[in-house]
């Protein structure tokens, strides 16, 4: 009997450096900007441009351009995926934001491997729901933690999931999915309960779909204290092209506390 190889970093890295994934996401920086909920979100919680600001998952640089063109100045941006990478940083240069940081790393492991990151950072994010895109709650756990490490005290996170309980349809497909799981008749290749792996226009795609109590227990765990959260639809109103390029999802803010 053969076995199944289970997603992993490897998985996810090969397909966002994949040229289907690069032209989509590409696309979406170029043309799509910042969704009008992005917008509103990071005015509201980070209302401070001159703060220094670290955004995990950038892709080809949609959100961090974004950022640039609202006035934020000192950004760092990063993501696993070099090919991504490589054009955000032609993005930067053809907007003429030269001076965004973009490197390649990973999430879970960022401040242990770039140690100039630590405590430098006002605020960060980790948008279209990148940090589902990390196979195993453990290392999604990880990604927390780094992160935290990278903020200052009192700074804010922002970031999206989908949520598998946000509509009857999707609680009607999850009740399917977990007779599957008891039966053990899921996809072999998935790491845990909540996960997915589908082909779609943006080529092959991994995501873990969580329930909001999983994010709450995950921000406990990682130190940072809950803010808010809320369902896409319920922050703003999007155009026909974001809702074209994404699913609902939900947007969650929390914030590194403040330590005497």
């Amino acid at each position: 009997m053969s076995s199944v190889k289970k997603i992993n970093a490897a998985t996810v890295r090969a397909d966002f450096n994949d040229l289907t994934a690069v032209v989509h996401y590409t696309r979406a920086a170029h043309e799509l900007g910042l969704w009008a909920s992005e917008r509103l979100l990071i005015e509201r919680h980070f209302p401070d441009p001159t703060r220094p600001l670290l955004e995990a998952g950038c892709g080809a640089g949609r959100v961090t351009i974004g950022l640039w063109e609202l006035g934020y100045r000192d950004l760092t941006a990063f993501d696993f995926a070099q090919e991504l990478v490589d054009q955000a940083i032609s993005l930067a240069a053809e907007r003429q934001a030269e001076a965004i940081r973009f490197f390649w790393a990973d999430a879970t492991r960022v401040c242990t491997e770039h140690h100039d990151l630590v405590g430098r950072f006002g605020g960060a994010l980790f948008m279209f729901n990148g940090l589902m895109q990390i196979p195993g709650r453990r290392r999604r756990r990880a990604a927390l933690r780094q992160l935290f490490r990278a903020c200052a005290p009192g700074a804010p996170l922002l970031f999206t999931t989908h949520d598998r309980d946000h509509s009857p349809t999707e609680r009607a497909l999850w009740r399917l999915e977990t007779i599957r799981w008891v039966r053990g008749e899921q996809d072999p290749r998935l790491v845990e309960f909540g996960d997915r792996y589908f082909s779609d226009e943006a080529g092959r795609t991994f995501m873990h779909l969580p329930d909001r109590r999983e994010i709450l227990e995950d921000l406990t765990a990682t130190g940072w204290s809950h803010t808010f959260d809320a369902m896409r639809s319920a922050v703003a109103s999007e155009s026909k092209a974001v809702k074209d390029f994404s699913d609902e999802c939900r947007f969650w803010v929390a914030h590194k506390p403040t330590r005497a």
